[in-house]
């Protein structure tokens, strides 16, 4: 399966809010907001939420134009500023197992080494096994971080990373 990564801005907002509309009714367990909350949001918001800058990107995975995964990330934390914050990975059910997650998590370290971070965190859903061996098979490790789910506070949130080379 050809899978390509780019990287998207303001322009593609309306793309973004129905892959992530999707992702949030696909797997609520795994977000930090609800479908609820994210659909009633208007345009300006949307674009906001993908707006580049130093700091923050945003992955889409496409198969022939559809777009099949999302993932985004940050970094310059002040607290942290040498750690990158992969957030927001979803991949469409029917592309799962495929690579589409690897794929988007490999671009993910790039932009992060191209930005001068030496780690990549990220929190995930504890039940959320899929997404854990996934990263887990991309050199994450859990940390000893436990969090609950702000969407759903009866979920816990596990620490993951992975140093970058």
């Amino acid at each position: 399966m050809a899978v390509t990564v780019r990287e998207f801005g303001p322009d593609d907002w309306k793309l973004f809010r129905d892959i992530r509309l999707r992702a949030l009714a696909d797997a609520p367990y795994a977000f930090g907001s609800t479908f609820d909350e994210e659909r009633a949001q208007p345009e300006l918001w949307w674009r906001e939420r993908l707006a580049r800058g130093p700091d923050v990107a945003g992955f889409s995975a496409l198969e022939t134009e559809r777009w099949i995964g999302i993932a985004r990330v940050f970094v310059g934390r002040e607290e942290e500023p040498s750690v990158a914050n992969l957030v927001s990975m979803w991949v469409d059910p029917a592309f799962r197992g495929r690579g589409v997650g690897r794929a988007l998590v490999e671009r993910v370290f790039e932009w992060a080494r191209e930005h001068g971070a030496t780690r990549v965190d990220l929190w995930v859903t504890e039940t959320n096994e899929p997404a854990i061996r996934l990263y887990e098979s991309c050199g994450f490790v859990r940390g000893e971080g436990r969090q609950p789910l702000p969407s759903d506070p009866s979920l816990g949130e596990v620490a993951m990373h992975r140093p970058l080379a």
